[in-house]
């Protein structure tokens, strides 16, 4: 049994002189230590005025770029007991996050209340803790996001709103965006001008936030570590690999479990452009959804696998309503 919205915990927010520690719940570091990127990262963690350590495992290797269950739980268990650390960041995502459900001592997380902040594959994991432990997550930049170089600050900007303030958060779409692999040349970036964002149902809603990347999160059904859908208003994006009609079946799948008709609306991240997703197929998969009828639905947020992103709390809460014009208010609680 998930933990009910009304015992939902926030952490403590960041403030400078805190320790972050850097963890591999997917992806090995040292599949990032590939690039020479680190340095903008240590450069930007400085100026926020953070200490970040790594997990003693996190560049551990095998043949799925990953490491052992046990060497990624380790670092996990490690983080939350440590009392010098305030914050946990995800190096990067991957595909296995989920291995390490079974294995995790939910007690010791719900007993040291911390910032837990990263997105894709991280999603089983964020999700997990809010449905055992009740631990608001945020869905935000892997460390390694911060190597990137140019084109950073929004995303910086909306991280520090998001673990250092307790103040409320106006979402605003951002007028330009990347979806080139910065990671891989730091000097071929591509900016774009926004489409903004699109309402495909009006309405007004509020709910706590679930949800993050679609495709991972659907990883948690019938599991003990799914959180309630009930009163919820859903983010969800996925990444390149996801095209219309993938990402239809998922949302599909996702709404058709036996509380999604108590969903409250949703707010889609941006597609990345070799998703080929269109207006038309977005509009055709919400028509399709008898949990979405009559409910307000945002696409084209700034989250998800392109830049900038938000950082958003997964257990917070949103509210969202489509006339005269769009507006999405975050909190953490």
């Amino acid at each position: 049994m998930s933990v009910d919205p009304s015992r939902f915990v926030v952490p403590p927010r960041l403030k400078p002189g805190d320790e972050i520690r850097v963890i591999a719940p997917a992806r090995s570091r040292a599949f990032v230590m590939e690039n020479d990127n680190t340095r903008w990262a240590d450069q930007r963690f400085h100026a926020m005025g953070v200490h970040v350590t790594f997990g003693a495992h996190v560049d551990e290797r095998d043949v799925f770029d990953s490491s052992s269950i046990e060497s990624r739980v380790g670092d996990l268990h490690a983080a939350f007991a440590d009392p010098r650390v305030a914050a946990v960041m995800v190096v990067i995502g991957g595909y296995n996050s989920n291995e390490l459900l079974p294995h995790l001592d939910w007690d010791l997380i719900a007993h040291h209340p911390k910032v837990f902040c990263g997105y894709s594959d991280a999603t089983a994991l964020q999700n997990a803790i809010l449905a055992r432990t009740g631990l608001v997550t945020y869905s935000g930049p892997h460390w390694s996001t911060f190597g990137m170089r140019d084109h950073f600050e929004p995303t910086g900007v909306w991280f520090t709103r998001a673990v250092f303030s307790d103040e409320p958060m106006s979402v605003t779409s951002s007028p330009t965006y990347s979806d080139d692999p910065w990671f891989v040349d730091q000097d071929a970036r591509t900016i774009v001008p926004s489409p903004g964002w699109l309402v495909l149902q009006d309405g007004v809603a509020s709910g706590h936030i679930v949800g993050g990347n679609l495709c991972t999160l659907n990883l948690l059904q019938g599991t003990e570590w799914m959180p309630r859908l009930s009163g919820s208003l859903l983010f969800l994006e996925d990444d390149q690999l996801s095209s219309g009609p993938e990402f239809a079946r998922n949302l599909t799948s996702l709404l058709q479990l036996a509380d999604a008709h108590g969903v409250t609306g949703l707010v889609l991240g941006r597609f990345q452009d070799a998703s080929r997703v269109t207006t038309e197929q977005l509009q055709e998969m919400v028509r399709r959804q008898p949990a979405l009828l009559g409910k307000p639905v945002l696409a084209g947020v700034d989250f998800g696998h392109t830049s900038p992103m938000i950082t958003f709390p997964l257990g917070g809460r949103a509210e969202l309503a489509t006339q005269p014009a769009p507006v999405l208010r975050i909190t953490r609680h």
